[in-house]
């Protein structure tokens, strides 16, 4: 069952890069990822409120719990882990094309690979140095391809905030495991609705800050904000897929390495969406480039099965 929530988180996540790049053409970066946090924190207040006057009770599958101090610390630490990949990964998926952004993106599961290697004591075999080995490949070719549309990966400011993003994102993904799992498995042992209804309200206290403070001041010297109607489809469909994601983390038996894996497989709806819509540049090798990803992240489910 576990699979087959993180297929689901998957489509809804290539959606969401969808919605993502079109919210953000033309438009101010801060605004629209504020208004999308919003946005998801709106659809759970609903749910914490009830759940702490008593009229959702804990039977109930929308049930929040109200969590303890020593709680709420774990998810604050997630929503400024989340909140500080959304930004740089909000300002690289503006200037970049999504056929880029795309299979960067899909290479999480390998930095996720090598975060287990190195912080939960497991070992690759090899087949899934096989799959790294691919990844590494696929970006070095990316590069190249880049590179014909005047994207310089080493000295392009927008490659490294993706970089940074997915650094950040393949964290996320670790300690998500980590908080999630049961305590009888060496987790946390939260709810998955507890993390995801409170990591998005404090994601909106720390956006609503860095409004105020970073962009209303000079708001008049920056690119304007309008509205846009893909920009509540961000949040929907990011409230979805993470919904989908965290059930599939809380179950015992998930991998969160195929979890990553899997949702990777976003790559494809935005990707196409790019080439098909955008009419973005030489996708013919960077279609190459995504199969080469999406076979390296083949050979890590089959190394990790």
């Amino acid at each position: 069952m576990w699979f087959l929530y993180a297929l689901l988180s998957a489509a809804l996540l290539g959606f969401y890069d969808v919605f993502k790049k079109l919210s953000l053409r033309g438009n101010a970066v801060i605004p629209v990822l504020f208004v999308n946090t919003l946005l998801c924190s709106l659809f759970f207040v609903p749910l914490i409120a009830g759940s702490l006057t008593g009229i959702i009770t804990p039977d109930s599958r929308v049930y929040i719990p109200q969590g303890s101090l020593y709680a709420h610390k774990y998810v604050v630490l997630k929503a400024m882990i989340v909140l500080s990949s959304w930004m740089s990964g909000y300002f690289a998926i503006k200037h970049l094309p999504l056929t880029i952004v795309g299979p960067v993106n899909a290479m999480r599961p390998v930095m996720v690979l090598v975060g287990a290697l190195l912080f939960l004591g497991e070992r690759l075999n090899v087949w899934q140095w096989g799959g790294v080995a691919l990844s590494i490949v696929s970006f070095l070719l990316l590069s190249g391809s880049g590179k014909r549309e005047g994207i310089r990966f080493g000295h392009n400011r927008w490659i490294w905030l993706l970089m940074l993003s997915a650094v950040l994102g393949a964290s996320s993904g670790l300690y998500d495991k980590l908080i999630l799992s049961p305590c009888e498995t060496g987790g946390i042992g939260l709810d998955e609705l507890f993390v995801q209804g409170w990591y998005n309200i404090y994601q909106t206290l720390f956006m609503l800050v860095v409004l105020v403070l970073v962009w209303w001041p000079v708001r008049r010297r920056s690119t304007p904000f309008r509205l846009h109607w893909a920009i509540p489809l961000i949040s929907i469909f990011l409230t979805a897929a993470d919904l989908a994601y965290f059930y599939a983390l809380s179950q015992p038996e998930a991998l969160v390495a195929i979890v990553s894996m899997v949702r990777r497989a976003s790559v494809i709806v935005s990707f196409g969406f790019g080439a098909l819509v955008l009419r973005e540049k030489n996708i013919r090798a960077k279609a190459f480039d995504l199969v080469l990803v999406l076979l390296g992240l083949l050979l890590l489910c089959v190394g990790t099965f």
